[in-house]
């Protein structure tokens, strides 16, 4: 099978996500979907913060050994994961893209580009809206790729094209049936609705120089409202024309409505879906720039909680999709993929050194050990950069009893 081959009618179920029952209008009228959601502020931070810090951890594929493990260098898959995964973009891009991708739409595809022995030559992001998920009378999983004009390789017609399970590199998000993952944007669609109306209100209010509206009163009867309410409007209102001096005719006078933001809590509403949006996420607010229930005292155990609780869970999805489908099924025993999230864990400096310094003096960590946590260059064998040492007047327990 090509790159993207043509689709064979038959009989299937579609097992992908049924995104009428989700999208659609919200409680605040405000129009919800992937592009709309990332308009506010707090969602594209939240995505902004998780994705970065997913593609920036290093990624390495290690072989099992007798006594654990090491990293491959000499596999395939260790350059294409760690550095270039295809000719278009760093592994950087790739995996922020595959990340942003599995928060938006909670899933994420991948091409995977393979010679004629099965070795991977190359990965490609694939648009999940363009994506559904199959399954065939034969019980196997397939994907239907709906390919547009800017994808058209080799001179084929645009249209669905069917890729085999093993062409695709599919992480799902949170699913209720396993295979393929909710929207967390829509799931919350309401939260994420309500932050964009607050901000558009915002908008609004400001470009409305700050003032929610007024009354013309006159002591008439009046046959042309309607056009002196549109010529008000067009002199007066937005940022622009603030400022501006009005004649009144006839009596009229001008009554504002003093309706302070605060009065309706828009401030209020504002700062509280900043957290539920983070709460979504399972960012903590000081991430996404929310500090006032942040300290120099708390600050570094919440982040060292968005590592365990946040980004650890996707590092597993990540890891356990890798692995299914990007190893041969002869390699899986001898080889895994994995995520180094060391330097995420790490304390302050002081806190490491005294550490390091409980284990090197108790033996279980060696000078190597330490450096290479620090990211330091090891010392040669022959120097002593591998031996195990423990203080002097340490002796065996039977030896202690026999003293007596």
């Amino acid at each position: 099978m090509g790159i993207f081959s043509r689709r064979k009618d038959k009989k299937v179920e579609n097992l992908s996500t049924s995104r009428n029952f989700f999208w659609g209008g919200t409680s605040s009228g405000v129009h919800v979907n992937e592009q709309t959601a990332m308009q506010s502020s707090a969602v594209y931070a939240c995505i902004l913060v998780i994705s970065q810090a997913v593609a920036s951890l290093p990624l390495h594929v290690y072989k099992y050994e007798s006594i654990g493990s090491r990293m491959a260098p000499e596999h395939e898959l260790y350059d294409l994961l760690h550095f270039e995964p295809n000719p278009d973009m760093s592994s950087f891009v790739f995996r922020q893209t595959l990340m942003m991708h599995l928060l938006l739409y909670g899933n994420a595809y991948a091409h995977i580009i393979r010679t004629a022995g099965g070795r991977i030559k190359a990965i490609y992001p694939l648009f999940p809206e363009k994506m559904t998920v199959n399954r065939a009378p034969n019980n196997e999983i397939y994907y239907t790729y709906w390919r547009s004009q800017d994808e058209n390789l080799g001179g084929e017609k645009n249209g669905a094209v069917t890729l085999r399970r093993e062409e695709v590199l599919h992480i799902p998000g949170l699913s209720f049936d396993g295979l393929v993952g909710y929207s967390p944007i829509a799931v919350a669609k309401n939260a994420i609705g309500i932050a964009l109306a607050t901000e558009e209100y915002g908008a609004t209010f400001f470009a409305n120089n700050a003032n929610p509206g007024g009354v013309l009163e006159h002591p008439g009867a009046l046959q042309n409202k309607d056009k002196i309410a549109e010529a008000w409007e067009a002199m007066f209102s937005g940022s622009k024309r603030r400022h501006g001096v009005a004649v009144l005719e006839e009596g009229m006078k001008y009554n504002p409505i003093t309706v302070s933001p605060n009065e309706a809590q828009f401030l209020e509403t504002r700062k509280y879906q900043l957290n539920d949006i983070a709460r979504i996420f399972r960012v903590p607010p000081h991430m996404i720039g929310d500090l006032d229930k942040s300290s120099f005292s708390n600050i570094e155990m919440q982040s060292l909680e968005f590592v365990v609780y946040t980004l650890d869970p996707w590092v597993v999805r990540w890891e356990q999709a890798m692995q299914r489908a990007l190893l041969l099924p002869s390699e899986k025993r001898d080889y895994f993929i994995k995520f180094n999230v060391n330097g995420l864990l790490r304390g302050d400096y002081k806190s490491r050194m005294e550490g390091y310094a409980t284990g090197r003096q108790n033996g279980w960590l060696s000078a190597n050990d330490i450096r290479e946590l620090e990211d330091m260059d090891k010392i040669p064998v022959e120097e002593g950069g591998d031996l195990f040492l423990v203080n002097g007047n340490m002796k065996r327990l039977t030896g202690a009893e026999g003293d007596g």
